[in-house]
């Protein structure tokens, strides 16, 4: 007979004595994005959407900062507060809508439309945003492209939540970038009408980064922090979940009388998931991996991304 759950469970519970000792140990906040494991979710100090975790590391007292996400989330939180330690507890942990756009292409598109302004989705590299005019996220999209005085807007890298945006400011023309966030575009409108079917009093709500025609089909879209402030004061008791699976954890904590369903099971970002308890441990406890970027490269990005705070009123 094993005994291995409560052996992982005894685990667990070292580990997070373990992260708390070290958390007081090194003057360190641990912020963790609405996707990553229920457990890192759990022993984080702040836990939000890239925009909610982007204002509060230029908030934060603390010397060090570990970033639990992605690899362009502690690039922003570094850029933002280039004084901080800050830290990635797994150096792999990638996007690759990121990666879908680079420098060098982004310029030339520039070449191609002199007159436009670059906005960059936040789920990009420094470099990028570097070479970009402002910073967007997925909560604040649609305000930061109607601040901007030009008429003609570069909107990289992510094209469905540019759509998204262009059918809400129609009198800006945007030219959007060939990227999807592999994750959302996963989900199709007959999974998401499949789910409707089977649960026909339940509201499905959705992020802006999945397909024109899942959007088409929503009650609400938003992004995860839009999406748990909108559950939360809705009289609805049901929902279908358009977004990455680490949610869940949240949802379910902030509304314990209301279910929960998840149209797709490949809705799982590898990336996000590579963090755990191990890991954020080992990442304490050797300060490691220090997010380290070009001093002009820094410089760059900082105005696209002060930008975009001044302009969201943050």
């Amino acid at each position: 007979m094993t005994k291995k759950p409560e052996f992982d469970l005894v685990y667990k519970e070292h580990l997070k004595l373990k992260i708390r000792d070290l958390k007081k140990e090194r003057d360190a906040l641990i912020v963790a994005h609405n996707y990553q494991r229920d457990e890192i979710q759990e022993i984080a100090d702040i836990t939000g959407d890239s925009y909610a975790l982007a204002r509060a590391v230029t908030k934060a007292k603390q010397k060090t900062v570990v970033f639990c996400g992605v690899k362009f989330m502690a690039e922003s939180a570094h850029i933002l507060s280039p004084k901080k330690t800050v830290l990635l507890p797994v150096e792999e942990a990638g996007c690759p809508l990121a990666d879908m756009i680079t420098v060098e292409k982004l310029r030339q598109k520039k070449e191609q439309y002199p007159e436009a302004a670059v906005v960059c989705y936040v789920n990009s590299t420094a470099a990028v945003k570097a070479e970009s005019d402002i910073c967007c996220t997925s909560s604040n999209a649609i305000q930061i492209v109607r601040s901007l005085k030009e008429d003609k807007v570069i909107f990289v890298p992510d094209k469905n939540l540019g759509r998204y945006v262009r059918e809400h400011i129609p009198e800006k023309e945007l030219i959007l970038w060939d990227g999807y966030c592999v994750v959302h575009m996963r989900l199709t409108s007959e999974e998401v009408i499949r789910d409707k079917k089977l649960h026909p009093n339940a509201e499905f709500i959705a992020h802006p980064e999945c397909r024109k025609e899942v959007l088409e089909l929503a009650d609400y879209i938003g992004s995860t922090a839009g999406m748990l402030k909108y559950v939360k004061g809705s009289s609805c008791k049901e929902f279908i979940v358009g977004t990455e699976i680490g949610i869940i954890y949240r949802l379910q904590r902030d509304n314990p009388g209301k279910k929960f369903y998840v149209p797709t099971e490949q809705f799982v970002c590898a990336n996000m998931k590579l963090t755990t308890l191990g890991w954020l441990a080992r990442s304490l406890e050797k300060m490691v991996y220090k997010v380290t970027l070009p001093g002009d490269m820094v410089e760059k990005a900082k105005k696209s991304l002060e930008r975009m705070l001044e302009v969201s009123g943050s």
